[in-house]
């Protein structure tokens, strides 16, 4: 799966044990009603990947969704989700286009012709 946005915070590095390290990246989906997703990003990679970043880059992130079961001393069962990245990509920042090439063929010929419609 992939998920694409704008880097909104980059978490920092934590060390969980002395083999794994994990750290995570929220990114902001451009959404009419804009989403908040919290990545984690896990062992040697995680730093390297993720320095590359600033806040506001635009991105694609390939995830993994992973969700378990959990019993509590009470006996009741909870259930828990986890979104793990394993790619970024950056992506192309869109350029405006200038004001004379949202001008149509046609009024442009109509301009050349003296044509006032």
């Amino acid at each position: 799966m992939e998920v694409t946005g704008a880097v909104h915070n980059l978490g920092e590095s934590i060390t969980v044990s002395a083999s794994y390290e994990k750290r995570e990246l929220v990114i902001k989906t451009d959404e009419q009603y804009p989403q908040f997703i919290a990545i984690e990003f896990a062992q040697g990679k995680c730093n390297e990947i993720l320095d590359t970043l600033s806040i506001g880059t635009n991105i694609k992130v390939g995830i993994n969704i992973g969700g378990r079961e959990w019993v509590n001393p009470q006996g009741e069962t909870k259930y828990f989700n986890s979104i793990k990245g394993w790619r970024i990509e950056k992506l192309a920042v869109a350029q405006a286009p200038s004001p004379q090439s949202l001008q149509t063929t046609d009024t442009i010929n109509d301009e050349v012709n003296g044509l006032p419609f």
